[in-house]
């Protein structure tokens, strides 16, 4: 039984005080226990998050960390073994805006992902579509590229300590959403690509939906079956409303 996660994108947001508003807000939350939960501040926020959050049994993750696992001379980037240290269990790697906006290509996403786990840090691969490729007929083409780029460089073994989040790049943001069905056959087609390399690593990992998910929609996108949890973006910059769609993973 795979358990639910739900993790907050909190994306280039937050001051010190409205950081610590939402970690009070957290904090009140009665949150599920079987679902796991965590939130991914800007990186100059994780120790006050790390510091604000411990003891409530939610994990803090990075929105990136650099190609290189280690410390070195690399200018405004953050190593995973410094998030690791800095006290992050996960990372998001390959998020679409890094993708579209800065142009990393899949070799770099994967170099993201192998400095990840070498230090200890769950990636959270991010895979998703355009508009006009979804319109084109490619959605399951654009996201098998994306996880093959992954299976073939380090073989699928790496997948038993990873999280897969499918993100279509025109619901991010942008108040449109996937329908469950829609979300459910990228969901499916992830699973068996995976599985066609390896079924019980197929059958453990999560894959998480991301893309305007907020606690109107929440229930019905985790209901689909190959659906573990969701990848949020602005619904968790409000601690009510993603107490809200924690819980509905819980259900």
């Amino acid at each position: 039984m795979r358990r639910p996660l739900v993790a907050g994108n909190w994306k280039m947001h937050g001051t010190r005080a409205s950081v610590a508003e939402l970690i009070e807000g957290l904090r009140r939350q009665v949150l599920p226990a079987g679902v796991e939960i965590a939130v991914c501040p800007a990186s100059l926020h994780v120790v006050q998050v790390v510091d604000g959050l411990a003891g409530s049994g939610v994990v803090v993750g990075a929105q990136d960390c650099a190609v290189e696992p280690q410390q070195g001379a690399l200018t405004g980037e953050l190593a995973a073994s410094q998030l690791q240290d800095a006290g992050c269990t996960l990372v998001l790697v390959g998020h679409s805006e890094r993708r579209q906006l800065l142009g990393e290509s899949d070799e770099c996403v994967v170099r993201k992902f192998v400095a990840a786990q070498a230090c200890g840090l769950i990636p959270v691969l991010c895979v998703g579509e355009t508009l006009e490729q979804r319109e084109a007929g490619e959605t399951l083409a654009v996201v098998r590229c994306q996880l093959a780029a992954v299976i073939d460089a380090q073989g699928i073994g790496v997948f038993a300590r990873a999280v897969v989040a499918y993100e279509p790049v025109w619901a991010i943001g942008t108040g449109l959403t996937a329908s469950p069905e829609q979300a459910q056959e990228v969901h499916a087609a992830i699973r068996a690509q995976l599985s066609a390399h390896d079924a019980e690593v197929a059958a453990a990992v999560r894959i998480l939906y991301g893309g305007s998910v907020k606690a109107a929609n929440a229930a019905e996108l985790f209901g689909m079956p190959d659906i573990d949890g969701g990848l949020v973006g602005g619904a968790s910059l409000n601690a009510d409303e993603f107490g809200a769609i924690c819980r509905a993973a819980g259900n």
